[in-house]
């Protein structure tokens, strides 16, 4: 029986922080019948405090204390006493309580979860498993959930492991929720309470196991400090369940151990690696096991001696056997110095072509690791042909909760629904059903390894990854590697009820925005398979089209003055589409059979090129751009409507980010409709396009102390040009008399926020101040910031309801800091329902 429904909800909760994620155990309003009904006691298998059991016992005290205000003890004994809850394993239970009734056949790690009767059995199949019943059960209650349940969870798959890209020195790349948890110079911190309080979060959703240091590994790791560093950090991942790895460079034996080669058959190396191997197993027996990230954007490999992937990966595989452990091999491989001038050259291709030929060459405990698409984490991908070609090789895919390429988090994009549809997607091997998610799990190809990871780089700050919202995704991770056919909206709302609690509209709203944030995020960046169209050359994070091309990395969309995207066809192109099993390579090969959606991703076509809607191309972009920037302003609104229901901390936080993003989202759309109407010169057969009749351009406007600059890329500012204080200590004034017939309007004004300085900005009407603020989004947002001028500093500030006369004076003051020259683009005065 679910009880949220009839609960009479209570005022806004306390201020929150985020730091409990959906962990909260928040009160719930509950009738006396509501406490009755739950139960009295808690009997906990083993009394080892170390033990994911014992640890199931006290989650279960707190959760109930948290959630419905009583205190349950806890005892390690009497496990047949009336209205109990017994959490253990099934051995445990069969031999602490002598029963003889039947119990289900459970997997590694699976459970079984029965709330029928008058006592709860939560029964792992080992320690683990009874730690993630006991969460699941936690989850109900805290939902209001009071359902008689019978039944049996199991994993889809052996490994759930995430990935953090944390450095020694406490950085971490890609990180947008503040420095490492983990490290700090160049040592393993010695305050690892957050660590626990992560351990709990992953725990909760089933992960198994955790790479601490990025792919891009510092030998250092190795060090004797370090690893004795990493055995405290393993001790305290240990009681939840969670196994610690390492990622490991390759050349280790030469640059941190003093050899003369890391030749992976070199005998001194494999020696070298042997002994490294039992000194961390020495430090951590349970150690999960290694990443390697090698040959791929600089870091060394074995191609430097000539020799294969597979004579790397069994090197270190051959030394982890004897403990059980895995090698996870990252299939991120290729050139990033291919020529563009040929047209056969894809770095699409690299995956199948470095390690198809490899199949049945590698350890049994080597699983290759390859990520969801051929490229790396954009908007859209087709599913990566490689796990297609390994019938004989273990194999994980790997995701990013990271949004390194979908907004850093200062955007908000549930990325549930990207996977969801990469894990259902059927390649049809050998024209058999053949699910990515049976694929990865090892089911298709009856290899006994097979999972996934993730690159999730928390942070030290309290909403962990930057963003309120963020945290959607690292909950729907653990959701999904559990059990792909979980759907992504199921998920996203037992995260909202945990997260925000049981308030029917919250429930609804956050529903709405986060179900829509993907698509949106697609329509305003790229679409139709053209990719992410950001800046891949420096932050991966602002609108930059030209960036793709002209360059060595591969993610081009061979744009030109009339036509547009990627020939990847056997008959023409680079022969990508070959890559996958027949029935599919027949209908990418086709440019009829090819879906929209990935256009662009298999075929070059001109911009006159009309699709199934009978739009051409660039008017589809035009239109996309436009819809998707619509749909990030409805966020704000709807977020808005929310006010009251949700603490003012966490409603504040999340306001200011849906702000922005939906002041960005028009810098996105600007940007790509500018620049393919430059590049194409087709206009937009809705006149938008280049033409805003409610901006006052900066560089139009009066200046005193402020002089024009060129912006670079010109598409990231209106007009191609913006305005700079003429000095870096002496503020400037942009003013002008306003046009627009009186009435009342919402002022917007789009500035640069650069990394470097704190600009404060004042705007006054008729020499009344209306509003002001500062250029701090280094502090305030997540995502990685900019020095220049462009696209990720572009970003715009509104002031609503501002009542203008025709023929008042419209002044803004600029004072700059630092080497931020208080730069602005453009005032818009925007009517009701006008979108600028």
């Amino acid at each position: 029986m679910w009880l949220f429904g009839v609960f009479v909800l209570l005022g806004v909760a306390a201020a929150e922080d985020g730091l409990k994620g959906w962990l909260r155990y928040a009160p719930l309003p509950c009738s006396k019948q509501c406490r009755s009904s739950l139960p009295s006691s808690i009997v906990s298998l083993n009394s080892t405090n170390a033990s994911p059991v014992f640890v199931a016992g006290t989650e279960l005290q707190n959760g109930i204390q948290g959630i419905y205000e009583r205190d349950v003890p806890i005892s390690h004994v009497k496990c047949n006493a009336a209205s109990s809850i017994v959490v253990g394993t099934v051995d445990q239970y069969r031999r602490a309580c002598g029963t003889k009734s039947s119990l289900p056949e459970l997997e590694e790690d699976g459970f079984w979860l029965s709330t029928k009767g008058k006592n709860v059995q939560i029964l792992g199949q080992n320690e683990r498993g009874a730690l993630y019943g006991a969460f699941e059960y936690l989850s109900m209650l805290a939902q209001g959930n009071f359902s008689e349940v019978a039944y049996a969870s199991n994993p889809s798959a052996p490994i759930r492991w995430v990935n953090q890209w944390d450095n020694m020195d406490g950085s971490i790349e890609r990180g947008y929720g503040g420095p490492s948890i983990f490290f700090k110079n160049g040592q393993i911190v010695q305050n690892l309470t957050r660590v626990a309080e992560y351990a709990r979060l992953l725990a909760s959703v089933k992960i198994n196991a955790v790479v601490i240091n990025n792919v891009n590994a510092n030998a250092t790791i190795l060090s004797p400090t370090n690893l004795d560093g990493v055995a405290r950090v393993a001790d305290v991942f240990r009681p939840y369940g969670i196994q610690v790895g390492l990622s490991l460079n390759f050349a280790s034996p030469q640059t941190f151990g003093g050899l003369s080669t890391f030749d992976p058959l070199d005998e001194s190396v494999i020696q070298w690696w042997s002994n490294i191997t039992a000194q961390v197993y020495k430090h951590v027996p349970d150690m999960a096991g290694y990443l390697v990230k090698a040959d791929s954007e600089g870091q060394p490999g074995p191609q430097v001696y000539n020799r294969t992937l597979s004579d790397a990966a069994n090197l270190f595989a051959k030394e982890v056997q004897p403990y059980g452990g895995i090698v996870m091999y990252r299939a991120f491989v290729y050139d990033h110095h291919l020529n563009e001038t040929n047209w056969r050259d894809d770095r699409a291709n690299a995956a199948v072509e470095f390690f198809k030929h490899l199949d049945g060459e590698f350890e049994d405990n080597v699983v290759i690791q390859i990520k969801y698409g051929p490229i790396d984490f954009q908007v859209r991908e087709p599913v990566s042909p490689l796990f297609a070609n390994l019938y004989n090789t273990s194999m994980a895919i790997e995701l990013q909760v990271t949004q390194e390429y979908l907004g850093q988090q200062s955007h908000l994009v549930y990325v549930a629904p990207l996977w969801k549809e990469i894990l259902d997607f059927d390649l049809r091997v050998d024209h058999k059903p053949s699910l990515v998610s049976d694929i990865v799990a090892g089911k298709r190809f009856k290899r006994k390894l097979g999972g996934s990871a993730a690159v999730v780089n928390v942070g030290t700050n309290t909403t962990w990854l930057g963003s309120h919202m963020s945290m959607s995704n690292l909950y729907a991770y653990g959701r999904l590697a559990w059990n792909p056919a979980d759907e992504p909206q199921d998920i996203l709302q037992d995260w909202i009820r945990l997260t925000f609690g049981l308030d029917r509209k919250v429930l609804d709203t956050l529903t709405c925005i986060s179900m829509d944030s993907w698509p949106a995020y697609e329509q305003y960046s790229g679409n139709l398979g053209i990719q992410t169209l950001t800046d891949i050359i420096y932050t991966h994070y602002g609108p930059s089209p030209a960036s793709q091309d002209n360059n060595g990395w591969g993610q081009w969309t061979r744009a030109d003055h009339t036509t547009i995207g990627m020939d990847r066809t056997v008959s023409n192109g680079t022969r990508y589409s070959g890559q996958y099993p027949d029935e599919l390579a027949a209908m990418y090969e086709n440019i009829e059979s090819t879906p929209e959606e990935l256009l662009l991703w298999f075929h070059h076509v001109n911009y006159t090129h009309r699709l199934t809607s009978g739009k051409t191309v660039i008017q589809h972009f035009y239109d996309s751009h436009y819809t998707g920037a619509e749909t990030a302003q409805g966020f704000l609104e709807k977020w808005e409507s929310l006010e009251g229901k949700i603490d003012t901390e966490r409603y504040n936080h999340v306001r200011r980010f849906l702000d922005y993003q939906a002041g960005h989202s028009i810098v996105w759309r600007d940007a790509i409709n500018n620049f393919y109407f430059n590049m194409s010169g087709i206009p937009d057969d809705a006149k938008r396009v280049g033409h805003h009749p409610w901006r006052i351009e900066a560089e139009s406007m009066k200046l005193d102390g402020y002089k024009t600059y060129d912006v670079n890329p010109f598409e990231t500012a209106s007009g191609a040009v913006a305005i700079v204080t003429t000095s870096n200590n002496t503020a400037g004034t942009a003013s002008t008399k306003i046009e627009f017939p009186s009435g009342t309007y919402d002022l917007a004004v789009n500035y640069y926020d650069l990394y470097g300085g704190k600009s404060q900005w004042k705007v006054y009407l008729n020499d009344r101040k209306i509003g002001q603020w500062t250029g701090n989004s280094e502090e305030t947002l997540s995502h990685t910031p900019s020095i220049y001028l462009d696209g990720h500093s572009a970003t715009r500030v509104k002031f609503r309801g501002v009542k203008v006369k025709h023929g008042d004076s419209l002044k803004i003051v600029g004072m700059p800091d630092g080497t931020e020259p208080a730069p602005l683009d453009y005032v818009a005065f925007l009517p009701e329902g006008i979108l600028d």
